[in-house]
């Protein structure tokens, strides 16, 4: 039956390899169980911030991440993706929806649904291929790194190498910490382990480290399995806000991470999976970003963030893997972790932060592809990476790129060759700022 739902034969695979694929991808990925719900919760910042609840998130990252990965599998079935959360996005909801902007958690669910239904709606449409193809890539690819930058500041505060300061708002942090130089042996690992072609770097480099912490008395150790713990953000979306003028930066900021990395990551699968045609075309990305954006609508309803297509899915591609076979064995993985959550609170959080720290570096590298020699488009790609990390906010990184892009194509004669979508969007991003 799977034989011929899948084509094992049309795509020169068999249920053997995609298994291998799936638990290839599910390795490199399963760090998001741990990260996701320490991001969310705000345990950096201190409980009485009003984040989210540890285990509740812990719980829903993984019902949401195996939920999306059999909608991708079953749906798009010639995709051997996996999905969870997507980091970036989370870190946006957690510090800067609900840290600094102070909504509840209730109420970024709820911009998190509005943005997975709008999501939804241009999968449906051409809007889809008209957006993909009118923002600049050296736009995205800076958006892409001011994530990265964004992502390493809280990383390497959440490690205690970097701490606020009075005067220069950031100093050294205390290195001579036991745990926080665990935390740099942690990251170092991993890249060690990557560099050696070592399936699961982030996993083993998080584990192994979070032993010594242990054993050393450095760290608290949880144990390992208990029933998981109860769901309380289940269908406790709250539209009322999302829907709110003071919503809409914020909505569409998570709607235009999730579509544009849910692009770039199938995109860039496909190209290892051999799915690009000879004009450049994407074979079924129309059911791919289908299933990636049911897949958001149903994480927000299971209450986490944006649930989004993970670049890791590569490592299962070069693993053999090409059906939704993959997505489903990575699914089935993922639940079988539901009974994890003491082991998850265990991790030391300077160890957390090693990892995304090193997932920060994912996002960066491709600030290479960024075209250096032409000013007026390198120009708001640096404002994007260099305003994420410095303002805190994603958002208002992604307004000030649009702005002075769209200024910058006004005084240098690029109006008319510059797609409506940038004036638009660029509109928008200067409206946010009166409306915020």
């Amino acid at each position: 039956m799977m034989d011929k739902y899948f084509e094992y034969k049309k795509h020169k695979t068999n249920f053997k390899t995609e298994v291998i694929a799936g638990t290839t991808t599910f390795l490199t990925m399963c760090y998001i169980l741990f990260l996701n719900p320490f991001i969310m919760s705000g345990e950096f910042a201190g409980p009485e911030k009003g984040f989210f609840d540890f285990g509740a998130v812990f719980t829903a990252t993984v019902v949401a991440t195996a939920l999306a990965c059999f909608i991708m599998g079953l749906y798009g079935r010639t995709w051997p993706i996996g999905l969870s959360v997507g980091l970036g996005i989370n870190a946006f909801v957690a510090y800067g929806v609900v840290g600094s902007m102070g909504y509840t958690p209730q109420e970024a669910l709820g911009a998190v649904l509005v943005a997975g239904i709008l999501f939804l709606i241009i999968s449906l449409t051409p809007i889809r291929a008209w957006l993909i193809n009118s923002i600049p890539k050296s736009l995205k690819l800076g958006i892409g790194a001011g994530i990265g930058f964004f992502l390493a500041i809280i990383g390497l505060e959440i490690m205690g190498v970097v701490a606020d300061h009075p005067v220069t708002l950031v100093t050294l942090g205390d290195i001579k910490n036991p745990l926080v130089l665990l935390g740099c042996l942690a990251f170092v690992a991993m890249i060690v382990l990557e560099k050696m072609k070592i399936t699961g770097n982030i996993i083993i480099a998080i584990l192994a480290f979070s032993i010594i912490a242990w054993v050393s008395g450095l760290a608290k150790f949880n144990g390992v399995v208990s029933a998981p713990p109860s769901m309380s953000y289940l269908f406790a979306f709250d539209l009322g806000a999302a829907l709110s003028a003071g919503m809409v930066t914020i909505v569409f900021t998570l709607l235009f991470i999730d579509f544009f990395d849910t692009a770039g990551t199938l995109t860039s699968v496909a190209n290892v999976a051999g799915k690009v045609d000879s004009k450049g075309k994407v074979k079924d990305i129309g059911k791919a970003m289908m299933a990636d954006s049911v897949g958001t609508v149903a994480g927000s309803v299971m209450g986490t963030t944006t649930v989004t297509s993970f670049v890791e899915s590569g490592a299962g591609v070069k693993a053999g893997g090409r059906t939704g076979m993959t997505s489903l064995v990575i699914g089935v993985l993922f639940l079988a972790c539901l009974f994890f959550s003491p082991l998850a609170t265990s991790l030391p959080k300077e160890i957390d932060g090693a990892a995304l720290l090193y997932v920060a570096i994912l996002f960066v590298r491709n600030i290479t592809d960024v075209k250096w020699e032409d000013i007026s488009e390198s120009g708001p790609a640096v404002v994007a990476m260099v305003a994420m990390p410095l303002t805190y906010s994603i958002s208002h990184g992604i307004a000030l790129a649009f702005i002075s892009y769209a200024l910058i194509k006004i005084f240098t004669g690029g109006f008319a060759k510059t797609s409506p979508a940038i004036w638009v969007i660029a509109v928008f991003s200067a409206l946010s700022f009166y409306v915020a």
